[in-house]
Parts: structure tokens; sequence; C-alpha cells
């Protein structure tokens, strides 16, 4: 293949010209991609790491197509040329300088990612610094990519610079400019008394708000009634942002760039305004606000037997966070007990018509990272997912289920919220991991014994390796007016209607509701633009997180060099064994050559490492005890070694 400057488009070989098609660049962290073609009838193309040409992220590149060996899987490619590039400017931090050679660490490069760094103004640099570069020369196979420093946005060791490096890193917007902000502020502080006319008044009968601890920006609340007949009359309450934002106002074009609202530890960039939404539009305690009600019955089996969506107002009367909400539950009096207990009734009614068509419950806890007001993390705190967590859960996940079915019924094209069933031989790969750590699942496993899998394994230390082990081995839920159903809900019908003041795919159901949307409409590109920057945030706040799990890790390691943590064996690879920190939800790894003075050998069929001399063996699923011994916050790497010797096999 002839070689090709970035940025130029070049004619390809006479021989690809039938297979070539243009698209832009999604790059995984791991290095490989995948180009995203205009035509929504054309599937995306796969491109392996060795052959992406150097392209990022957002980069538009002319790639070949070659159909897989495996229909299902779509076409592989690789790229061509590179026609126009995103970016003019990278964020990294310098990791290393020797002499007049000065090379940085890109994240959005992969894994592996450097530039080569020309400092040409003698800007004083030190290693750690953590900069904006200015991209002079984009690399290729042979060469680097060559930058010069263009902003210093602060030293690793500040760890207040986190989310301004990741704002940067991932090119989101943080700022809103004073005519977005004018227009939020048009509409006041108040719902005006004329607004409120044509609404359904809801303001009688009580709704709550039940959100986490740091929540500023309330869109549900929740009603219920239960009559005589044991029916229930569930209301699900969502700010009506629709209202404030119409189809290309400034608040519009501003909220489709973001496209979601991004939540760091200690911080969020919002889809709107403050004005709207932590005040006009959220849902809070004793004010009057603007909502889309969605008004449901349930027959005492929890089946839906009558639904409707109106345009509503309700003054919330009392906003609880999940902690109060289950100390209520628990037995803390409360004027609202009862209504909280009629919640938890529907709840697991619900719960269980989700198991019986197929839907799996994981239950994950969160762990919550605590920091000072400098974004240095001082400790954690797991909150377990509990009761109150999964009635607000199942309740929304009714509401967009009905909103769903209702503008279907009517038909109107939507949004759908879409989950495709995963490739059988990723969920080999699982079921093969499962079986390794005890369980017993048949040869050709059917949906009902994944669900009683998840549910063995609830009690077990292996809930959460499972839950993430399964969940990456499923595809990604999407935004698109192509309905395919949601496989990890089992349901046919689906969208997100419940947080349009942080998702703008939900913005879009509320307008489509009642008709507010121009002919314009491009639904395929509004749901390709959301499902993309919902994968970007997703990146940047875990690239976050990971930081902050480290900054924590390095603080425990200085205040006692010989702490040890107990670890999860979670893969064993014929190199060594990858480990999950119980305390931090943090991965680790030990090299074979870390392990117990033995030779270990490794055994593909069971996925196990057990020493030639001694018999020690490793299984995935076993706890072992570590200790750190090098925390790298440049290239957030981590070094360990092993403390406790197992005892060999019975």
């Amino acid at each position: 293949m002839s070689k090709r400057k970035s940025g130029k488009r070049q004619p390809p070989k006479k021989q690809n010209t039938r297979n070539t098609r243009v698209g832009t660049m999604r790059m995984h962290p791991r290095g490989f991609g995948f180009v995203v073609s205009e035509d929504p009838e054309q599937k995306d193309v796969f491109i392996p790491k060795h052959l992406t040409r150097n392209a990022v992220d957002g980069d538009l590149v002319e790639v070949t197509a070659v159909p897989s060996s495996k229909p299902e899987k779509g076409p592989e490619g690789e790229v061509l040329a590179i026609i126009k590039r995103e970016r003019t400017h990278l964020a990294g931090i310098i990791a290393s300088i020797e002499g007049e050679t000065i090379i940085a660490r890109v994240p959005l490069l992969g894994e592996q990612g450097s530039v080569l760094v020309k400092n040409k103004k003698k800007s004083p640099l030190k290693v750690g610094d953590r900069l904006i570069f200015k991209v002079l020369q984009w690399g290729d196979d042979q060469q680097s990519t060559v930058c010069e420093p263009h902003e210093l946005i602060g030293h690793i060791s500040d760890p207040s610079c986190d989310i301004k490096a990741a704002v940067a890193e991932y090119n989101l917007s943080s700022s809103f400019s004073k005519k977005v902000i004018e227009e939020a502020k048009a509409f006041g502080t108040k719902v005006k008394p004329a607004e409120l006319k044509g609404r359904l008044d809801l303001t009688k009968i009580p709704s709550i708000t039940i959100d986490p601890d740091t929540a500023r920006d309330f869109d549900d609340a929740l009603s219920i009634e239960k009559n005589k007949k044991g029916h229930f009359w569930l209301t699900v309450h969502i700010a009506d942002v629709a209202h404030y934002v119409k189809a290309d106002s400034l608040l519009d074009q501003e909220a489709i760039k973001r496209s979601n609202s991004t939540y760091f530890p200690g911080a969020c960039i919002p889809m709107l305004p403050e004005e709207l939404s932590n005040n006009l539009c959220s849902l809070r305690q004793g004010v009057i606000r603007l909502t889309v009600s969605v008004l449901m019955e349930f027959d005492p089996d929890g089946n839906l037997i009558a639904q409707e969506v109106k345009r509503s107002f309700i003054k919330s009367k009392k906003r609880f966070t999940y902690g109060e909400a289950k100390e209520i539950l628990d037995g803390k009096k409360s004027p609202l007990a009862p209504m909280l207990h009629q919640m938890v009734e529907l709840c697991q009614l619900l719960k269980k018509k989700r198991s019986e068509r197929g839907s799996i419950d994981f239950s994950l806890p969160e762990l919550i990272l605590l920091l000072d007001k400098n974004g240095q993390p001082t400790g954690v705190k797991v909150e377990e997912y509990h009761i109150a967590h999964q009635l607000v859960e199942e309740f929304m996940l009714k509401a967009n289920e009905v909103v769903a079915q209702h503008l279907h019924a009517q038909g109107k094209s939507l949004l759908f919220r879409v989950h495709e069933e995963p490739e059988s031989e990723n969920l080999d790969s699982f079921f093969a991991t499962a079986r390794s750590l005890g369980f017993s699942i048949p040869a050709k496993p059917t949906h009902t014994d994944l669900q009683r899998l998840f549910e063995q394994a609830k009690n077990t230390p292996f809930s959460q390796q499972l839950a993430v082990g399964f969940i990456r081995n499923l595809k990604l839920a999407i935004y698109s007016p192509q309905n395919v159903g949601h496989f990890g809900l089992a349901l046919d019908y689906y969208c997100h209607f419940t947080s349009p003041i942080r998702r703008y795919s939900d913005l879009i159901i509320q307008r489509l509701l009642f008709d507010e949307e121009g002919e314009k409409l491009n639904l395929e590109r509004i749901g390709k633009d959301c499902s993309e920057k919902e994968r970007i945030s997703f990146r940047a706040e875990m690239g976050v997180k990971i930081l902050k799990k480290h900054r924590l890790l390095l603080s425990w390691q200085k205040e006692d060099p010989t702490r040890h943590f107990v670890g999860y064996v979670t893969k064993i690879k014929p190199f060594g064994l990858y480990f999950e920190i119980k305390e931090l939800f943090l991965e680790g790894f030990l090299h074979i050559s870390e392990l117990e003075n033995d030779y270990f050998i490794f055994d593909p069929r069971t996925s196990t490492m057990q020493g030639e001399r001694t018999g020690i063996k490793h299984v995935v699923g076993e706890e072992i005890t570590v200790r750190p011994i090098r925390v790298d916050l440049i290239h957030q790497e981590t070094s360990w070694e092993l403390c406790y010797t197992p005892p060999g096999p019975k």
C-alpha cells in the first residue's frame, strides 16, 4: 500500500474501489476501532489495532470494508486515508524528559499512546505536567505524532486538575455561552400561573422524589394509591423540560451538542444550564413544577390495565435520599411510610413480571469515592443496591416502556433504546468462566439458566465479577429509530423518557409525545449523536474514577507501606493472573514470574495455573492477598506482590 500524508485524501488502489467507504472513526481504549458510516444501512466496519493508521477518535477516514467470515459480526477493514482530522489539540501528561527529548502520554491515542513534544518556546516543563498540546504533525506507523505545549492544566500531583484534564482530553463542553444562559434566565425562577392552564393539576396527590445524597437535578417524582380492590394507581412525574427547551432554540442547540450530562466524582457537567437543571426544571420539594405524568393502573397481580400520558403540574411533598427512604421502610416513623410500603408492594410485583419475561437482575453495589475540597479522595463508601433503589428503577422502567408503546401505537416515529442479543461465542466464554467458579450450567444454557445463575451468585463473593463479566460480553445499548427490542430488559418496546434534564434522547421523546418537533427531525442522526456522546461521557467519567482510585491507593500506601488488600482472581492467562481489589473495585495483575517460587503451568481447558513443584493451584474466583509496591499516576499502572500463599489442592 502506498503511503499517504495524514489529513489528505488520496485515491485508493483500484482493486479496493468497490469496497471502500467513508465514515467516522470511533476508537476503543485498547487500540482497535470502528468506522461509523453516515448511511444507516451500512454496518460499522471493525478496524484492528494495527490497521488504524494512527487515526484518532472522531477522524473522518476512508476505509476498506471486507465481509467478515461471520456475517453477524459485520465487515472488517483497514484505514486507507485520513480525510479530516477531528482535533488540532490533544491533552496529555509529560511522561519523560531526557535532554531535548520530551515524551508525553496521550490517553486518546490508546493504551500505548505517546507523542513527541517540541518545546520551541523553552517553557519550563517537568515530568507529571498535564497540558493541552497543539498538534504540529500527525504521525504514522514509522513516525511519532509531534506536538508543542499550548496550555498548562496543572501537575499530576494536584487532584483538583483531574476534571479539567478530562474535559480537555475528551473535548467536552464545560461552560455555557452568555446567550444560552440569558435564554435560560429569561424563564424566571418560578412557574407562572399562565403556564398551568390546560395542564392536569396533580398537586393534591402526594408525590415524592428519591435520589442520591448529592443529587441536585430531580427529574422524576412518584405518586401511588391503592384502592379497596387492591388496584395500584402509580403516577410517574417527569420534569417537562420540553416546555422550556424548544426545538432549534439556543438551549436546544447546546443540549444536542452535549447530548447528556457528564457525572464526575464530586462534580457534574450538565446538559442544561443550572437555571433549568438545578432550579426551574428540578422537581424540588414544596414548589410547583411543570411535569409530564404517566398515569398507570395495575391490578393486584401487577398487570398494567390502563395508562395515559398527560401534561401536568405537581408540588413534591418530600425529597428523600435513598438512605432516608430505606430507613422508613425499615421502621422509622413517617407520615409517608404507608406510601413507601405500597411502592415496595408494587415494585415486587413488577420485579416478578420482569423476571418471568426473562430480564436479568444484577443488583450491583456502587462504589462512591469520598473527596476533600481539593478533589483528593479520602476514602470510599459502598452503596448497596437496596429496595429503595429497586422501586425507583422498576417504576422508571415501566414508564419508559409505556411511553414507547404509546408512541408506537400512535404510529409515530420515535427514538428507541435498543439492545441487540450478544454473540453466542461471547456468552460461551462467559459460561466457561461461571463454570470455573463452581456454578452448574447446562451445555446449552437458556435465559432461565442465566437468571438462575445470577440469583445463585447474589450471596457469593462472585456476584460482582459475574455481572461485570456478563455485561462486558454484551453489545452496547444504543439509541435508534430502528426497533430491535431490548435484550437486557427482555422488552419489545423501550425508550428513554424519564431523565430529560440530563439526556437529550428523553427530551426528544417529550417533544414527540406532544407533536412539538418539526418535519425535518433526523432521528437516525440524533440517535447516533446521543449514543456516541454517551460513550464519550462514560469514558471520561471512568477515566477520572480510575485515576481517583489510584490516588487513594497511593495515599494508603504512603500511610502504611505494609498494608495488604484482598483481591479476587478474575481471569487467568498463560502469562499471569488478573484480580480485582475488593476495597476499590480496581483491577490488578500479577505476572507469572511474580507468583510463588515455582514453575507454573497454565491449563487452557480449566483456565487454571498450577505449580509444577509445590502443586499450588490458582483458579478463577480464589481470594488472594496482595500488596502494592508501586503506584504510577502518570500511566495509571500499579505493581503488586503476592502476600498470601494458598494451600495446594486437597
